[in-house]
């Protein structure tokens, strides 16, 4: 496999600057045609691909699931699955794709021996390191407010598999998917090696992974998201994709997601209503604050800034199902609130925006009405949201401007209203909730969507 092309161009969301890492010279320009962008999305049940055109509008999209039996830590199952998703896209619309780029579930890694080809199975995001002493070494090495730390540490997984007979390299899954496309060795972006101790202020591998195990050598080069990587090769074409169009580099599934929406100036979130809350605030600067589980990824020239709440959509369902909370919801007034003061947890312990690991559930008083009780649920996790804004704010960020909403309680109007009310900002439109739309927003060329 070769190194990566020198190349220039390139693109990041509006509200950022394109920027390398230092690692690329400018000599050329991205090839001139009709352009798309295409958007890979590699997660943990499947590969999802999206095109977006000049506007970053999504004009075609496709989806395959690993088969059942498939082996999900095989880094073959995930090749074949993104080969399946092109293949089911239209081929005009592959022949017009100027940039590729490719996230991946953050913190999943892989060995390759000296040719490229996986060495046993990868090692998965939420895969814990069961090996004491490579979590003490780095304990003891790690700045207090590394994301490299504790038993999911990216960093752990690629000290256990450095030491595979074989192994004469480390990739992030995103990395193995991107290097195959273009026939290069790997190279990684600063979203992904976040959590493998990668330094996105000094834009370096720090010394002290070196003192905590770790044979840096065997780690990729790393690029500041949307910086242009290599051109595509032969075996790209395989595929329908043009051999002369461009991977750019990736980002995470998490940062990709936020980048679907649409958010693209400091001060502008993204809330995500699942089972759990999940604040995401694109900030001017990083914002790290470990005892609430806050760091920051870069993107560009600006940050992505994110907390995670324990309450949430599960503690709604422990109440009520879907089919329960559709026939209560025209009931609610969500102009008018009940004053409950509900702090919704499924079990003791919360970390953002409260950091209290025996913060109890508070769900009393319980009034007769099921209405009354589902609206003071959905006030009590809004109230949570607004403060998980103000604490960003508090610690650095700046100040809420617009939030936009993903996730299954994104469709629920009287909720909208009561988070309306809270946050005291516009609650605008997800452009787009497909992961693989926000990635190919990063492989859009320089000089179309600025």
């Amino acid at each position: 496999m070769s190194r990566p092309h020198e190349l220039g161009g390139g693109k990041i969301p509006a509200g950022a600057r394109p920027a390398g890492s230092g690692r690329t010279t400018v000599t050329t320009s991205p090839p001139r045609r009709q352009p798309l962008a295409l958007g890979i999305d590699v997660g943990t049940s499947g590969v999802r691909a999206a095109l977006v055109d000049a506007a970053g509008t999504v004009v075609s999209a496709n989806g395959v699931g690993y088969p059942p039996d498939a082996d999900r830590r095989d880094p073959e199952t995930w090749w074949r699955a993104v080969s399946a998703c092109l293949q089911g896209l239209a081929a005009e619309r592959l022949a017009s794709v100027t940039g590729v780029a490719v996230d991946g579930t953050s913190g999943t890694m892989l060995g390759l021996d000296a040719a490229g080809a996986p060495v046993g199975p990868a090692i998965m995001y939420d895969d814990p390191c069961s090996d004491a002493s490579i979590l003490s070494a780095i304990a003891s090495a790690a700045p207090g407010d590394s994301t490299a730390r504790g038993h999911s540490s990216a960093l752990a997984r690629a000290i256990v598999l450095q030491r595979r007979p074989g192994v004469g390299r480390v990739l992030h899954q995103a990395d193995f998917i991107a290097a195959r496309l273009a026939g290069i060795d790997g190279v990684s972006d600063a979203n992904n090696a976040l959590k493998t101790g990668y330094d996105p202020v000094a834009e370096a591998w720090p010394d002290w992974i070196g003192a905590a195990g770790m044979d840096v050598s065997l780690l990729p080069p790393v690029m500041r998201p949307g910086t242009p990587v290599a051109r595509l090769g032969p075996l790209a074409e395989t595929l329908g994709l043009p051999g002369d169009a461009i991977l750019y580099a990736g980002t995470t599934d998490g940062c990709a997601s936020f980048l679907a929406t649409g958010a693209s100036e400091p001060g502008d979130g993204v809330t995500a209503l699942g089972s759990t809350l999940v604040l995401k605030l694109l900030t001017d600067r990083p914002v790290s604050a470990p005892r609430y589980g806050i760091y920051s990824h870069r993107i560009g020239d600006v940050w992505l800034a994110g907390g995670a709440s324990n309450a949430g959509g599960a503690a709604i369902a422990r109440f009520f199902d879907e089919a329960a909370i559709r026939s209560l919801t025209p009931q609610l007034a969500p102009d008018r609130p009940t004053g409950l003061d509900y702090y919704p947890l499924t079990r003791p312990g919360e970390r953002f925006p409260v950091n209290d690991p025996q913060l109890a559930p508070r769900l009393e008083p319980r009034p007769e009405d099921d209405a009354q009780f589902l609206q003071g649920l959905l006030e009590g996790i809004a109230a949570i949201e607004a403060l998980g804004y103000r604490r960003l704010a508090e610690l650095g960020a700046p100040a809420l401007r617009s939030v936009r909403t993903v996730g299954g309680g994104a469709a629920n109007a009287a909720w909208a209203t009561i988070r309306a009310g809270q946050l005291k900002v516009p609650l605008l439109p997800a452009r787009s909730v497909e992961a693989a739309a926000g990635t190919a927003r990063l492989a859009l060329p320089q000089e179309i969507g600025a």
